[in-house]
Order: C-alpha cells, then sequence, then structure tokens
C-alpha cells in the first residue's frame, strides 16, 4: 500500500490513448478521446490535434499539459479507462 497514489510512467499507445503506470503498480490504459471530442471550451478542444496531445509532461506525480493548462485527478485517471 503507498501513501499516496502517483503517475510514475506514461507511455502513448496510439490515437488519445495512454499507457500510465502507477506507484504501487498498477497499469491503466486511458481513452480520453471522448472527453476531448465532447469538450466546446477552445482550450481543452486544441488536445484534440494529435501533436499537442502527444505533448505530455510527467509532472509531481501527475500527468498535464500545457503547464497544467490540462490536467486529471490521478484518482480517475486510476479508476476509469476512459474519461
Amino acid at each position: 500500500m503507498v501513501d499516496y497514489l502517483e503517475i510514475q510512467s506514461v507511455k502513448y499507445i496510439d490515437d488519445y490513448k495512454l499507457e500510465l503506470t502507477f506507484n504501487d503498480g498498477k497499469i491503466n490504459v486511458v481513452d480520453f478521446e471522448n472527453f476531448l471530442f465532447r469538450s466546446h471550451h477552445p482550450e481543452i478542444q486544441k488536445y484534440q490535434d494529435k501533436n499537442l496531445f502527444k505533448n505530455y509532461n510527467l509532472t509531481y506525480g501527475e500527468i498535464e499539459w500545457g503547464g497544467y493548462d490540462l490536467v486529471f485527478p490521478v484518482s480517475d485517471l486510476y479508476e476509469k479507462q476512459e474519461l
């Protein structure tokens, strides 16, 4: 058991899917496509561009885009395979 949950590594799979490895050993493939294409917010819609989507960072155990322009709760990414 871990004191707090964090992402240790991220691997781009394809389209809008990322493989996330958590500090407790769990590996989860999360599909961000529905979230990105359902949004009407231009700051989120811009990540429909796969080049921008692939430009993520692993920062302090979280995955984020554009200097925290887009970020998700680690617990949601741990539990879900689609956002």
